[in-house]
C-alpha cells in the first residue's frame, strides 16, 4: 500500500495520479498543503504541508504529516487547550510512533483502560415508550391521545440506568473514527476492536467535527476525564468523508495554528485567574465607526464592554526571519480600533530577543515575544507566567492611557 510521509512546513516531491492528486487538494487546500507540478513531469509533484498536520487516506494512498514539535507535546498542547490540564506527555511513549494517528491509539486505548477499569460510567437517561407493562409515570394525554381507551400498550416516561451515556458514546465514536483510518500497528488495531467490543451496548453517535458536546466532570465521573478528552480531540479534528471524483479521501488533521492559539488563550487566562468573559477567545472588534471592517484578535482582556489589554499568537518561528510587517500591521490596527497604548505579539519560536517597536506619530508600544515550546512543560508554563506580567503591565498601561487621556 502507497504511503507518502511529509514534515510539517518542509516540501519533497512525491508522484501522484490525477485522481489522487485533486482528492487531495478537495480535502485540503492549498493553504493547508501545496501540490505543484515538478516541471518537465508529468505526475511528480511538490508536496509542502502548512502548519496542518495529521493523516490522511486518499484511495489506497496514506498520506502522513508529522509535526515539528513532538507528537507529545502536540497532544499536550491540544488537550491542555480543551481543558484536560493534567494530561501529561511522558505518560506515553509517543516518539516511538510514525505519525500522530498511530500515536493516538495507544493513548486512547491506555486512557481507556484506566477509566474502565473501574468499570463502565453509568447514568440515568429519561425514556418514553409505548410498553405492555406499566414502567415508571404513565403519560396519560398521550395514551388518550394514541390508544383511544386502549389498555396495552401504555405509553409511559420512565428513568433507565445504563451505560449508553454521553462519556461512553465520545470514547466508543473517536475508536471508531481511528478504526477507519490505516493503523499499520496489529497491536493498535486490537486495542481499537477492544474498546468497541467494551462499548458494545453503546449508541455510536455521529459527532459533527464542529460541534463535540462537553462533559462536566464531578467526583463521579472524574476518572473517565483523560479518555473523553482524547476522545473529543480525536473526535474534533478528524476530517468528514469526502468522495469527490472518483476517490474517497478521509483524515484527521490537526490545525497547529488553532492548536497555539487556543493553548495561549486558557493558560494566560488561568494564568491571571480570569473568566472566559473577561478573557475571551476572538471576541469581535471594528476598525472604523461605520463597522464594515471586522476584526478578530486572538487575545482581549475586557473590564465590561471595555477593552484593556490586545494581543494576537502566531504559529511561526523567528528562527530564520525578522517579525512579518503584516503581523506588525494588525496588532496595530487592533490597538488603533480600541484606543489601547499598544499589543503584544507572540509568535511559537524564538531565535530573536524581544522587540518593543515605538509606533511613529501614533504613540503604540508594539511588543514582540515568544514561547519556547521545545522544553519541558515546567519550562513552558513558566514562560507562560512571565509572559502574563507582562500583559498586566501592559493592562495597567492601558489605564494610566485612559486616566491621561
Amino acid at each position: 500500500m502507497p504511503q507518502i510521509d511529509l514534515q510539517e512546513w518542509q516540501s519533497s516531491q512525491h508522484r501522484l495520479s490525477t485522481e489522487k492528486r485533486d482528492a487531495l487538494r478537495n480535502l485540503l487546500s492549498r493553504d493547508k498543503l501545496s501540490i505543484d507540478p515538478v516541471p518537465g513531469t508529468g505526475d511528480k509533484y511538490f508536496l509542502r504541508p502548512a502548519s496542518t498536520i495529521g493523516a490522511v487516506d486518499v484511495g489506497d494512498l496514506s498520506v502522513s504529516i508529522r509535526p515539528k514539535l513532538p507528537i507529545g507535546r502536540v497532544l499536550y498542547l491540544a488537550s491542555y487547550a480543551m481543558g484536560a490540564v493534567d494530561f501529561r506527555e511522558e505518560r506515553f511513549d509517543f516518539e516511538r510512533r510514525k505519525s500522530l494517528v498511530e500515536a493516538l491509539v495507544p493513548a486512547l486505548a491506555r486512557a481507556a483502560r484506566r477509566a474502565f477499569g473501574r468499570g463502565l460510567l453509568h447514568g440515568y437517561r429519561t425514556e418514553e415508550e409505548a410498553l405492555h407493562t406499566v414502567r415508571g409515570r404513565i403519560r396519560i394525554a398521550d395514551q388518550i391521545r394514541h390508544r383511544f381507551g386502549i389498555s396495552v400498550p401504555v405509553e409511559v416516561r420512565y428513568d433507565d440506568f445504563t451505560d449508553d451515556v454521553l462519556p461512553n458514546q465520545l470514547v466508543k465514536a473517536a475508536a471508531v473514527r481511528l478504526a477507519s483510518m490505516r493503523i499499520r500497528s496489529p497491536q493498535s488495531r486490537l486495542d481499537l476492536g477492544w474498546i468497541a467490543a467494551t462499548l458494545d451496548n453503546v449508541s455510536l453517535v455521529d459527532f459533527p467535527p464542529g460541534r463535540i458536546p462537553e462533559v462536566k466532570f464531578d467526583r463521579l465521573n472524574e476518572h473517565y476525564r483523560e479518555v473523553v478528552t482524547l476522545s473529543r480531540l480525536i473526535l474534533r479534528h478528524t476530517a468528514i468523508e469526502t468522495a469527490r471524483g472518483a476517490v474517497r479521501a478521509s483524515g484527521f488533521l490537526m490545525d497547529m495554528n488553532k492548536v497555539f492559539e487556543e493553548f495561549v488563550t486558557r493558560a494566560l487566562r488561568e494564568e491571571l485567574r480570569l473568566t472566559e468573559r473577561a478573557f475571551p477567545a476572538e471576541r469581535e472588534v471594528w476598525l472604523d465607526e461605520d463597522k464594515d471592517v471586522r476584526m478578530l484578535p486572538d487575545l482581549s482582556w475586557w473590564d465590561g464592554s471595555r477593552c484593556i489589554f490586545v494581543g494576537d499568537v502566531k504559529y511561526k518561528t523567528l528562527e530564520d526571519e525578522p517579525v512579518r510587517h503584516g503581523d506588525l500591521y494588525q496588532l496595530l490596527a487592533y490597538a488603533t480600533a480600541l484606543d489601547l497604548p499598544g499589543g503584544v505579539l507572540i509568535y511559537a519560536e524564538g531565535g530573536q530577543p524581544d522587540a518593543c517597536h515605538e509606533v511613529r506619530h501614533a504613540g503604540k508600544r508594539l511588543v514582540v515575544t515568544s514561547l519556547d515550546l521545545s522544553g519541558s512543560i515546567s519550562e513552558l508554563h513558566e514562560e507562560i507566567s512571565k509572559l502574563a506580567g507582562r500583559v498586566e503591565v501592559l493592562q495597567r498601561q492601558a489605564a494610566t492611557h485612559r486616566q491621561a487621556a
